[in-house]
């Protein structure tokens, strides 16, 4: 897979090259590039932790965390209202309201996180029994991040609207850094317990959080020295935020409950070995995640009606991920072996997911076409359907046949709303699928032709 950035950036840099270039922002092929080398780090002290974790708390241990990971991500999805998204809309529709957006966002995170912390809290305090042996102690340790992590999504979205690549990336690296780095000195070298490295977790999520609002704070004061808008767009960003909230929310329970399910119902060793082969498809879209977040504030600065930059983008990714996808399903026989012999199963589980992979790939680039030019309702009423597709099909089949069944029902699901966004972005548009998804011959040969003139030019 070593070979898979080279060829993202080679295939991405002549979509480019055809396309206007936006004066705000820089090189969209060397922005992949750089946010996806950063993914591989990022990757890199992902599996580095989980596989400290794995060895040292095994599959409960493993599960616990999994558990504790997905609550915190799934409340802050609850309380984001859409604002991550709407920032980097707003911001590259208009870099004058960067400090407004700013404004407003540190408020926001401050209220809503303290309140959806409190409100986790309670829910562990009265009902331990929805988290199957995760402590209420452990989930009040996370719950404490909670603001700070808010803080840190949007501040994150802002970075990417305003096209500082770079520092956002250097940002998201260093909390995965931390996170290996607590694993490696509170397990390995310290010898404590889930506890005591949660807890580090949490005060390496919240030094991150004051480390960006310093970073941010001071391009928010440079843009206020040039002359801010005194209205406040909070309202304006509510309002446009809760419009991707509702497909944002649908799509995170979809991708991450079928972990509290499984955990539910088969109990945490079973989450445990999930997880990893969760982990490693999640690890698949980091690439279309990639292009897709990249992609999402050219779109709304360029108010492209035609998705011609969009299908250019897609057409391409397809091609990627289809390499990606046949390698990952030869490498998936090596978690056994990096795991331990009870993760077994993580390879049929992950295998059984991968189809569905591939296609959520490209409709997460896709939709980006929707995204940047205002949403139209009906994605959201997409993503909905397929939501209680999956929690029906998962609480229906995963207590009488366990992990396989949340994968299978995965795969169901990623095809389900593939199949519904293109089939409306084909009508909307009147692009041919088969055009969006497939490569051009000439596309090949340009791509060729790079790679020939720079290995003559090394």
């Amino acid at each position: 897979m070593s070979d898979v950035p080279t060829a993202t950036v080679d295939a991405s840099s002549d979509v480019i090259a055809a396309a206007p270039i936006d004066p705000q922002f820089g090189s969209f092929a060397s922005g992949v590039a750089v946010t996806f080398a950063t993914r591989l780090l990022i990757l890199v002290c992902v599996v580095g932790s989980s596989v400290v974790v794995a060895r040292w708390l095994g599959p409960e241990g493993t599960g616990a965390l999994a558990v504790l990971n997905v609550t915190v991500a799934l409340a802050l999805q609850l309380g984001s209202a859409g604002l991550p998204s709407a920032t980097t809309y707003f911001v590259a529709k208009d870099r004058s309201a960067l400090a407004q957006v700013w404004t407003s966002g540190i408020m926001f995170s401050l209220a809503a996180g303290v309140l959806i912390a409190i409100g986790l809290i309670a829910v562990a305090s009265v009902r331990p029994d929805l988290f199957n042996g995760v402590s209420p102690r452990l989930i009040a340790i996370v719950a404490i991040s909670i603001p700070f992590q808010l803080l840190t999504l949007l501040g994150l979205n802002l970075l990417l609207a305003i096209d500082r690549i770079k520092l956002m990336n250097s940002l998201d690296a260093l909390s995965s850094l931390l996170i290996l780095v607590n694993s490696i000195v509170v397990l390995l070298i310290w010898g404590r317990n889930l506890t005591v490295l949660v807890s580090f977790n949490t005060a390496a999520a919240i030094v991150l959080s004051l480390l960006l609002l310093w970073f941010v704070s001071r391009l928010s004061m440079r843009q206020r020295a040039r002359g801010a808008r005194g209205l406040s767009v909070l309202r304006q960003m509510l309002g446009y935020g809760l419009k991707f909230y509702v497909s944002i929310f649908a799509s995170f329970i979809i991708f991450r409950a079928d972990l509290l399910i499984v955990n539910r119902f088969r109990g945490a060793q079973a989450a445990g070995v999930y997880a990893i082969a969760a982990q490693f498809s999640f690890l698949l879209i980091m690439l279309p995640g990639v292009i897709a977040s990249l992609l999402f504030p050219r779109v709304a600065s360029r108010h492209d009606e035609t998705a011609a930059y969009a299908v250019d983008v897609t057409r391409h990714t397809s091609f990627i991920m289809m390499i990606v996808c046949v390698a990952a399903a030869a490498g998936s026989f090596a978690l056994p072996v990096v795991y331990g012999a009870r993760f077994g199963d993580a390879t049929i589980q992950f295998l059984i997911m991968l189809p569905g992979i591939f296609l959520i790939s490209l409709e997460s680039v896709l939709v980006q076409h929707f995204t940047g030019t205002g949403l139209p309702p009906i994605i959201p009423v997409f993503w909905i359907v397929t939501m209680f597709v999956n929690l029906g099909l998962n609480l229906a089949l995963v207590p009488i046949w366990g992990a396989r069944a949340a994968a299978i029902n995965s795969t169901v699901s990623y095809t389900l709303i593939f199949v519904l966004v293109t089939a409306y972005f084909c009508r909307r548009t009147g692009h041919n699928p088969l055009l969006i998804f497939s490569p051009r011959i000439y596309e090949f040969r340009n791509l060729f032709a790079r790679l020939q003139r720079r290995a003559f030019a090394k």
